[in-house]
């Protein structure tokens, strides 16, 4: 057993909080099932025979718990529920799940142990089982960490199952045919004559039904849907341009708002003079909010002129005004003093270091801010006694209670109205914009009001992805890979988050610190990861893939570097290194994927990377060119091992979108801070991948994994390793920092 695997004194703790936390709610409320949200204000006739399926005489409704942040959820949440009801795209319509209990999420738990994903000792177990049952009694509602999936793959089934099976009942009760007898199919319910009961006839009988709890789940020969290609049930709107999303909302009666805040995160606002902006057109009134001003005007555009003609004095951040002095407080922290954790210790690192051909590297990753294309917006109205929200956001009961305690409500007066989000990529988890909109409208009471920000505001008020540092010291012998030590710094994203939901990390250490770079099933013979906790400078937050991000850039590029000091091959060493049998089908999935080995022409270079994260195993290959232009990106190949593809058109769009999203950053992005604050406030400053400059991209999905995964997220922290690791292949120059267009042109 290596030492990585023995329970730690910090996991102690974590689990003797965590038992202590399932001993305080006790074993009852733990298996106890939440209330069915859906029986509340169910009308005569209808059915909610599960918390996701609603069927009355007019349709069949399925709820769709995890928010739709462009991932698809709707459609994977619908489809798995449809697979055991004998429902057909088609059939049915959906609807987002209103806040409840009932619609925790066990799966994202699995992520606050700190085992390795693949660890499936008692203690593993034991921990996620424990830390499962917290979240249930919590009713923690939220969609994040690719987790959607894994939530839902059992559960989704066995609601359209418990459904299917009460309707066959149903129909039992009305014709007198025994229930063995009766078979569904296509919305209906089939009598052996070949009769169909359509489910909307038999929803009135459903609805006297106690739900029938005792089903079985068909047989993988059996599916119709799950793992077949689907056709999104958004792709036509999103494809006409037809879809509303939250900021197309519009209420009868509201007004529209912006705010201007202070841009230096958490400082105030000292003075402001308001003159040249009162008097202009459509403006209704000035408010104050919390560090800033409001205009609210009668639109959005109106609204965001004046609040540009607004001059404000702010005070300081509470943080370094200047990135020198952020990445210096990143470099000093590599103390005994901020050890956060050693997470892995195999073999005897000080005597293998002891050598003077000891090889070291340092290498950085920076802030880097959300920035969905649909900017931050909100639309709130506050009644005499009760409050309305529409917005999307990924943890709707969290919204609930911020709204109330502003308004002086109780979080179920707050009723909350889900809306398609243009995007997030951890933006979501957020609260400003809903609580300044909230704080907007309980000045405006009986009015509802739309608050957008500007672009220039949603960037200027992100909380974005960590900044971070790794050291790494190694040695290489007889052509191998001999020993690994890599140090890293971050500030502590988790940390910051629960700050501002008013939540205390759990004890012991923040497995996102060193998330993609400890937990690689790589059996070097010395493997030392040490990360340290950097004190919090600008705020942060959850960014697409979290510590991956920058860990797997990290750990990637120090191991290329030894690969190639020991002159051995990237892919074969890594796969002579792998331990794990899932992870070596998707490093040989890869190889085999691009052609690895084949001769390249001259001036083109080949790189390949691979990270475990959120418990997915991915390769990928990289392919560039030297041009006179700068590097070209000719292709990329992605193995990864989910467990089991849902849909397989969605999932390779998300695959390919995860690529480009990682490239694209690592290539041209960071947030960087002068006087406070951030310097990029437009995508002029924050520029993605162009659209001609995306490669060709291969994705094979494997599924020899024994647990469902998600896909959302581990893509992403591969990518910027493969794309370095090539570059040298081309060039010879190694990238140490991102963003590589400081170092390099892209074409």
């Amino acid at each position: 057993m290596s030492r990585a695997s023995r329970i730690t004194r910090r996991a102690f703790l974590i689990g003797s909080a965590a038992v202590a936390g399932g001993v305080l709610f006790g074993i009852y409320q733990v298996r106890k099932p939440h209330p069915n949200p859906l029986l509340a204000g169910l009308k005569p006739g209808e059915a909610a025979l599960t918390p996701w399926v609603r069927i009355d005489r007019s349709g069949v409704t399925l709820i769709t718990s995890h928010s739709d942040l462009g991932q698809g959820a709707y459609s994977m949440q619908a489809a798995l529920i449809a697979e055991e009801l004998d429902l057909e795209f088609g059939q049915f319509a959906i609807e987002p799940g209103l806040p409840a209990e009932a619609y925790y999420n066990r799966a994202v738990a699995s992520e606050q142990v700190p085992f390795h994903s693949h660890d499936v000792s008692w203690q593993a177990e034991t921990m996620r089982d424990v830390m499962g049952g917290i979240f249930k009694v919590m009713g923690l509602m939220v969609t994040g960490g690719s987790s959607a999936v894994p939530d839902s793959f059992d559960k989704l089934r066995e609601a359209g199952a418990v459904a299917r099976e009460t309707l066959k009942l149903a129909a039992s009760r009305k014709t007198g045919v025994p229930v063995a007898q009766l078979k569904t199919a296509r919305g209906a319910v089939r009598l052996p004559d070949g009769t169909a009961l359509m489910y909307t006839e038999l929803a009135e009988i459903a609805a006297t039904l106690e739900p029938v709890a005792d089903v079985t789940l068909r047989d993988p020969s059996a599916w119709r849907l799950v793992g077949k290609p689907m056709q999104r049930l958004d792709i036509v709107s999103k494809s006409t341009g037809t879809l509303r999303y939250g900021i197309d909302l519009a209420i009868d009666g509201m007004v529209h708002a912006t705010v201007k805040v202070n841009p230096r995160q958490g400082g105030t606002l000292i003075r402001h003079n308001d003159s040249k902006a009162r008097n202009l057109r459509g403006v209704m009134t000035i408010l104050p909010v919390t560090n800033g001003i409001a205009v609210v005007a009668d639109n959005t555009w109106r609204a965001i002129q004046a609040a540009r003609l607004i001059d404000c004095e702010w005070s300081q951040a509470p943080y370094p005004a200047e990135m020198k002095d952020h990445w210096a407080a990143v470099a000093a922290s590599f103390t005994p003093e901020r050890m956060d954790k050693q997470w892995r210790d195999d073999g005897e690192m000080d005597t293998a270091l002891a050598r003077e051909d000891l090889i070291e590297a340092e290498y950085r990753a920076p802030y880097l801010a959300h920035a969905p294309m649909e900017p931050l917006n909100a639309v709130v109205r506050v009644n005499p006694d009760s409050v309305d929200v529409w917005v999307a956001h990924q943890m709707p009961r969290f919204v609930q209670q911020k709204v109330a305690a502003i308004t002086g409500m109780r979080p179920e007066q707050v009723r909350y109205h889900q809306q398609y989000a243009g995007g997030s990529f951890g933006h979501r988890l957020e609260f400003q914009n809903i609580l300044l909109c909230t704080e907007i409208a309980n000045q405006m009471r009986g009015t509802a009001v739309k608050l957008t920000y500007s672009r220039e505001e949603d960037f200027a008020h992100d909380f974005p992805r960590q900044i971070g540092m790794a050291r790494g010291k190694g040695v290489v012998k007889d052509g191998k890979v001999h020993a690994f030590d890599l140090q890293v710094a971050t500030v502590s994203s988790s940390a910051s988050q629960a700050s501002r939901l008013g939540q205390s990390r759990p004890p012991g250490a923040d497995g996102q610190i060193a998330a993609g770079a400890w937990n690689q099933p790589f059996a070097i013979p010395h493997f030392r990861l040490r990360a340290y906790k950097v004190p919090e400078l600008a705020p942060t937050s959850s960014w697409r893939s979290v510590g991956a991000s920058t860990q797997g850039f990290f750990a990637n590029a120090f191991l290329d570097e030894l690969i190639h000091a020991a002159g051995a091959d990237p892919l074969q060493e890594r796969l002579r290194l792998c331990n794990h049998d899932v992870s070596r089908k998707v490093l040989e999935a890869v190889g085999e994927l691009s052609n690895w080995g084949s001769p390249l022409e001259p001036g083109r270079g080949r790189g390949v990377a691979f990270v475990d994260s959120f418990g997915v195993p991915v390769a990928e290959v990289v392919e560039v060119t030297k041009t006179p232009n700068g590097i070209r990106i000719d292709n990329v190949y992605t193995a990864l091992d989910v467990g089991r593809v849902v849909d397989p058109v969605n999932f390779d769009n998300q695959v390919k979108g995860a690529v480009i999203w990682g490239l694209g950053h690592a290539m041209n992005c960071e947030t960087t801070y002068a006087d406070g604050m951030a310097q990029q406030t437009n995508f002029p400053q924050f520029r993605g991948m162009r659209l001609d400059q995306c490669p060709r991209i291969v994705v094979r999905g494997l599924q020899n994994a024994p647990r469902i995964r998600g896909v959302g997220e581990p893509p992403v922290p591969p990518a910027a390793p493969a794309l370095a690791a090539a570059i040298f292949s081309a060039t010879g120059q190694r990238l140490r920092e991102m963003p590589f267009s400081k170092f390099v042109t892209f074409a």
